[in-house]
């Protein structure tokens, strides 16, 4: 169905490639996903299936790519609609009306399919997707989340042969990760629909892959059977990696086949505790320490509408110096609305926000930056210099920092990323970590994170996590609203948990997340009941033990 011919693309500004000698074939009726690290081309390559690679975007396309017998070079993006579906990591920059329902029928409309026909395949995607509630309101009026189901819907309906995925599960919750995920699985195995998919989130979908790309910067590209790959992968999930660690052959993909083979490595741990647990005595005594102070951030009893839907209601949350608080819950329950009242963008209707003594909506914005700083979904919301280094030149006079400090920053985040390329040429993990480093370098004491993952590759996470755990040791706090389970249980030191714009638990994070299905990450559901949360907790724990008998 999708055949690669010795790509290769070279951008005119790039010092090198962005791909070259890819060449493979994908068969009618597979998912196949593309994996490696952030700036290794996987959206350079899913663009030259729907034809944006050069036509849209510029730059040399060498090789040949063809999808079902057409060569793209040859064909507009226009001309291979009916063939290719392309959902992109930003779902708004896809839509063109102005309602959910209008968005899911445009396509069908603007290929003349007969009104029956569209009405027919417009609730069958409201029902897939569930989104039926949902089909009057307006786009703009969406959490991202939900945005992002529409986008993959509006694709949905014109019923291609295939699928171009870019980062599709990245906004949603896990919950409408898996509803997503099934849908696809349903059109790959029941329909011969050809899926190419790019994720970082390996943990949401590679157990349903048939075939996993891995591209490399600087090596050939690989493609195997996902196991086969994962072995070899420099980014793999949690599941992988306790597979690598344990030495379990073949690796498993799923929690079902990991829990199987656990039972060792479950009598192992027995009766230790996670070391990180025993290390954050000195971390709690210091939280206790900033928690008798004033707090940095106080919701009480608040109530925000957005519109006619009440988005908040009665919200009450406390934030201290020297803290990592996670945000959690399904999407559309309130999360980034309650970060943007931190930061002055929604009025309460009830209840009160204050943030640093001021209350955010009422206090000017140059005054307000200098104790909270919030990185939106959307990082270009951020971002208005004509290149990286006039960002970051521009975020160091603001912040009164000197020179240089946000490009250390971006360094140390994403090692690599050009100084002259313009941010809206970044990849959507690249721009979110040029905005991450525009907010920190004024190193404000409140940081918000909203879905600060996007895009990000695991060895970029962990660099995050680095940091956010330098700021909160310096008394800074952090409230990150994130659909990232795994990420939550590596870096936080509590969790609240929003359903309906209320929060409905609230506590240290191991407590939350180990009682939740939806939140609790991989290693913590391989081996359950014991309190363990990541890999590395476990790495460090068998260290201490010793080897196996």
């Amino acid at each position: 169905m999708i055949t690669f011919d010795q790509v290769g693309v070279q951008y005119t500004d790039a010092a090198a490639p962005t791909l070259s000698g890819v060449d493979l074939t994908v068969p009618e009726g597979e998912l196949c996903l593309l994996v490696g690290p952030s700036g290794s081309g996987k959206s350079t390559l899913l663009g030259t299936v729907s034809g944006l690679v050069p036509h849209f975007t510029g730059g040399v396309l060498h090789g040949r790519v063809t999808v079902g017998g057409r060569d793209t070079r040859e064909h507009r993006p226009r001309e291979l609609a009916d063939l290719v579906g392309t959902v992109g990591q930003d779902p708004r920059a896809h839509f063109v009306t102005d309602t959910v329902e209008d968005e899911l029928a445009y396509g069908m409309e603007s290929l003349g399919l007969p009104p029956d026909v569209m009405r027919r395949r417009v609730e069958e995607t409201l029902d897939l997707l569930g989104l039926a509630d949902l089909r009057q309101r307006a786009l703009g009026s969406l959490s991202g989340g939900q945005q992002q189901r529409v986008a993959i819907g509006s694709v949905l309906t014109v019923h291609p042969r295939v699928l171009v995925l870019d980062e599709p599960t990245s906004a949603l919750d896990p919950g409408a990760a898996e509803e997503v995920l099934a849908v696809l699985q349903r059109l790959v195995h029941d329909l011969g629909t050809t899926v190419l998919m790019a994720e970082h989130r390996l943990e949401r979908v590679v157990q349903y892959a048939d075939q996993v790309l891995l591209l490399t910067p600087g090596a050939p590209p690989v493609l195997g059977e996902p196991a086969e790959v994962m072995a070899h992968s420099p980014v793999h999930p949690p599941v992988v990696g306790l597979g690598r660690l344990a030495g379990w052959r073949p690796l498993p993909l799923t929690v079902r086949d990991a829990r199987r083979r656990a039972a060792g490595l479950r009598d192992r741990l027995d009766g230790h505790r996670p070391p990180a647990a025993q290390a954050s005595q000195a971390a709690q005594a210091a939280q206790a320490a900033f928690a008798a102070g004033t707090p940095l951030a106080t919701a009480s009893r608040l109530v925000v509408r957005r519109g006619p839907v009440p988005a908040l209601r009665g919200v009450d949350l406390t934030l201290h110096a020297g803290t990592i608080t996670a945000l959690m819950g399904r999407n559309g329950a309130g999360k980034s609305t309650l970060l943007g009242a931190l930061v002055g963008l929604h009025a309460p209707a009830a209840g009160s926000v204050t943030v640093g003594g001021r209350t955010p909506h009422r206090t000017r914005p140059a005054e307000l930056i200098r104790h909270v700083g919030l990185v939106p979904q959307d990082p270009r919301d951020l971002l208005y210099g004509e290149s990286v280094t006039a960002e970051c030149a521009s975020a160091d006079r603001d912040a009164g920092a000197a020179p240089g400090t946000c490009r250390a920053l971006v360094e140390r985040l994403l090692p690599g990323l050009p100084d002259a390329v313009h941010p809206r040429d970044l990849s959507e993990g690249q721009r979110l970590t040029l905005a991450l480093a525009v907010v920190l370098t004024a190193r404000p004491p409140l940081i918000l994170l909203d879905e600060p993952t996007r895009g990000l590759d695991y060895a970029a996470k962990a660099r995050l996590v680095e940091i956010l755990r330098g700021l909160a040791a310096e008394g800074h706090a952090v409230l990150l609203a994130t659909h990232d389970v795994e990420l939550a249980a590596e870096l936080s030191d509590r969790t609240a948990v929003l359903a309906d714009g209320e929060i409905v638990a609230d506590g240290p994070t191991p407590e939350v997340v180990l009682g939740s299905p939806a939140f609790a990450p991989q290693v913590a559901k391989i081996l359950a009941p014991g309190p363990w949360l990541t890999v590395h907790q476990v790495a460090e724990a068998l260290d201490r033990i010793g080897p196996a008998a």
